[in-house]
């Protein structure tokens, strides 16, 4: 496998097949061609990819969030099964909360699958806390989902936090031989 530069950008239309292939490769098709549509149409949803031009899979991590009210609601974070565990999930996280921050949201959440255990170690490393519980959120099995939130996004403090998750999904990227060109 060949690693290189990955390309960090806002997913357009052009992108929408990929974005499919990796939805059915991560999620079995939990989002429809027509619902990532919607989504590239929403002035409130943020949607972005991770691209690798020299890999054979192009869409290697995506992230997407709902920008309601002053909170970043991220509906979606996925990474190739081919490419999990190498920083990719740190870094589309990195990306989305950053983005949110440049927004001037004020909090982030998410539901996750309680089974999900690397998820929700990203997402404490991210600061994320245990706010709830949804009872059968996944409708494929009826499986509980986990609310999680992180507040203060807006506070000084919280810059400090993410230069410092940025060293961390660099050194991380880093050791898998990967960099980030921010598009």
């Amino acid at each position: 496998m060949i690693n290189d530069q990955l390309e960090l950008k806002s997913i357009t239309t052009d992108d929408l097949g990929a974005v499919v292939e990796l939805d059915q490769a991560c999620f079995s098709g939990l989002w429809t061609l027509d619902a990532y549509k919607r989504e590239l149409d929403s002035p409130n949803s943020v949607l972005l990819g991770l691209f690798a031009p020299l890999s054979k899979v192009k869409l290697l991590a995506m992230g997407c969030f709902w920008s309601i009210l002053e909170e970043a609601h991220i509906t979606i974070l996925a990474v190739h099964p081919q490419y999990q565990r190498q920083g990719l999930g740190q870094a589309i996280l990195y990306f989305l909360l950053k983005t949110a921050y440049e927004l001037g949201l004020e909090r982030a959440t998410l539901e996750v699958r309680v089974s999900n255990k690397a998820a929700i170690s990203l997402y404490q490393k991210f600061g994320f806390k245990t706010a709830g519980q949804r009872r059968r959120y996944y409708k494929n099995n009826d499986e509980d989902a986990l609310i999680l939130w992180l507040g203060n996004i807006q506070y000084p403090e919280f810059q400090d936090t993410l230069e410092k998750l940025r060293i961390k999904m660099s050194d991380r990227l880093n050791l898998y031989n990967w960099s980030i060109v921010d598009c």
